[in-house]
């Protein structure tokens, strides 16, 4: 394998692309009105697409809300991330909290509907 990355299926690709950048820094690689490729500018491997979900690449039966699957964002600090959202209104599914196997994790939604968990390790965890 040489590369793995994700493609979200979107309503309003403008929407989602600012989400993602406004969030979580991304950097805008190619633009276009069915296609928008974001990379991660401290470790350009870190990639996310977004496609318009009528576009005709998208086969019918996948042209939905994503179901089955969230997305995770490891990060340096939970809370820098909560309070970025907040001040940028989106909605919070889940404030911060420790979870058992030793991560800071809250969870949100992206524009579209995919559930986006955030997290950062507990000091003294090396998970």
């Amino acid at each position: 394998m040489n590369r793995l990355f994700t493609n979200i299926c979107s309503t309003d690709i403008n929407k989602s692309k600012k989400f993602y950048m406004d969030l979580f820094d991304f950097r805008l690689n190619f633009d276009s009105d069915w296609y928008v490729h974001l990379v991660c500018p401290q470790n350009g491997a870190l990639e996310l697409g977004i496609i318009d979900r009528n576009y005709d690449l998208v086969p019918k039966h996948y042209d939905g809300p994503a179901n089955g699957l969230y997305l995770t964002f490891i990060v340096d600090d939970v809370e820098t991330v909560l309070l970025r959202a907040n001040e940028l209104g989106f909605p919070i599914l889940q404030e911060p909290r420790p979870t058992f196997y030793g991560q800071h994790r809250m969870l949100l939604s992206d524009p579209d509907g995919t559930l986006i968990d955030v997290s950062s390790l507990l000091p003294d965890n090396d998970q």
